[in-house]
């Protein structure tokens, strides 16, 4: 039983891969790509930069967390980059569990804090036999 599911661990980190990047993207689009695109490019990164600002950290930290969440949302989907990435997301999970959540106490952290261990995980293992790291020689 043991030697399959070890079999299993590529589909696993795959999987993981998935459930990271997508959750990354979705929570950054919406600090990246502007609402309408009639106003301002960057009003987006913009009000998230005020928002962080507001939070007592360096203006300029919303617009790494902004671009972290979604491009390296991108990079761990596609497996490209992916300890690099999810580095990138691990940190900013950990500043979101840190500032934003612990006044939530569990129940308002536990999904920061699932999404900080997945992108740990990635960190640690790589990005899995499917990922396009392998493919190009990066793992």
């Amino acid at each position: 039983m043991s030697k399959s599911l070890n079999n299993l661990q590529p589909w696993g980190a795959f999987f993981l891969r998935l459930v990271l990047g997508c959750a990354m993207v979705y929570h950054g689009y919406s600090k990246v790509i502007p609402a309408s695109l009639h106003g301002n490019t960057f009003s987006a990164l913009d009000r998230h930069s005020h928002f962080v600002a507001s939070l007592g950290m360096p203006y300029w930290l919303g617009y790494v967390s902004a671009l972290a969440e979604f491009l390296g949302g991108i990079l761990i989907l596609l497996g490209l980059l992916t300890r690099f990435a999810a580095f990138l997301i691990a940190c900013n999970m950990l500043v979101a569990l840190v500032i934003v959540n612990r006044h939530h106490g569990y129940s308002g952290s536990e999904y920061s804090l699932a999404l900080f261990v997945i992108a740990l995980m990635l960190l640690f293992y790589g990005a899995g036999a499917c990922a396009l790291d392998r493919k190009i020689g990066f793992s």
